[in-house]
């Protein structure tokens, strides 16, 4: 390694606290993290402090948790660091221009997906929600746009037709820190040169929502496919039977046709929906008040609840 830097951390979720983990094994110095100011969390909303402040306080880093830094105040606390270079990961704060000028080497920042493909909050889950065949993560050196800035470095992995947003979010936690660590060599030695994004070909990654998460039966089964996996382990995909709320937390493309939402078949290996077009077999579901279990399980006990016949989503 060329250098060891000097390095602010800016992060909040579990996937920016598997890249800090990474750099604390690095001759880098990470003499301060950024996080989100703690959040209720859980059954009792206590505050919670982010698992990248979690794991800076296990290793006596100090934590600042502005509101915003476009606040002159917090600006200066930065500043006063005099850091090298700030890696930006899933942080969820903007960081002005005057922000992005503070370090020598500027800012870099690490992106959960191919850029400019899927600039914005939620590249994973709509990767898997596309059909995409790929995705992976991108380091960028960060401008004032949302995820905009010259590509340094990219690594890929093909998404496969039983991954999840769950499984392809922790492959790609495990792929990024390592990117983000070579890219940092790079800057470090001088060598690495920023690719300019090409803009006619970003598409947006909205943040996820609950409402997204019903199941329009309308829709064909292979978009519902897709979504029941990209929407796990958060938000789920869900509908109604009986007038009662139905968690699917898998499904997979099954036979027959009917009337949108119609129950054409049910037994041992899921419950099959008809769809806009196609149809969908449901494999695990969860009942109010219940656990997710594998459909098998529920058909034994609740065979009544799942006739054929029946319409999910009225």
């Amino acid at each position: 390694m060329s250098e060891s830097l000097r390095i602010v951390f800016a992060g909040t979720p579990e996937f920016a606290a598997e890249h800090l983990k990474a750099l604390l094994d690095t001759p880098h110095q990470i003499i301060a993290v950024y996080s989100q100011p703690d959040r209720p969390a859980g059954r009792g909303q206590k505050l919670t402090p982010s698992p990248v402040k979690q794991l800076a306080l296990q290793h006596d880093i100090p934590v600042y948790q502005p509101q915003t830094l476009r606040d002159p105040v917090a600006q200066a606390e930065l500043a006063a660091l005099k850091p090298d270079l700030m890696v930006v990961v899933a942080y969820g704060l903007i960081l002005p221009q005057v922000v992005l000028d503070i370090p020598r080497l500027g800012c870099i920042n690490s992106h959960a997906s191919l850029l400019p493909r899927w600039r914005g909050a939620a590249p994973i889950q709509r990767a898997v929600e596309a059909g995409d065949a790929e995705s992976g993560v991108t380091v960028m050196q960060m401008e004032a746009g949302l995820d905009t800035g010259p590509m340094l470095l990219k690594v890929s992995t093909p998404i496969s037709a039983e991954d999840t947003g769950g499984s392809l979010h922790d492959r790609l936690a495990t792929l990024g820190p390592q990117a983000v660590i070579a890219a940092i060599s790079g800057l470090a030695a001088g060598n690495l040169v920023g690719e300019v994004q090409d803009d006619s070909l970003a598409t947006y990654a909205h943040k996820l929502n609950k409402d997204e998460a019903r199941l329009d039966w309308n829709r064909p089964a292979t978009e519902l496919e897709r979504l029941v996996r990209a929407f796990h382990p958060w938000p789920i995909c869900h509908s109604t039977l009986n007038g009662e709320a139905l968690k699917v937390h898998a499904a997979a493309l099954g036979e027959g046709s009917g009337a949108p939402g119609t129950i054409i078949a049910a037994d041992k290996s899921g419950l099959t929906v008809a769809c806009g077009a196609g149809a969908l077999r449901l494999t695990r579901l969860q009942l109010p008040g219940g656990k997710a279990l594998n459909f098998s399980d529920l058909y034994n006990s609740r065979r009544e609840q799942f006739a054929p016949g029946l319409v999910l989503g009225q």
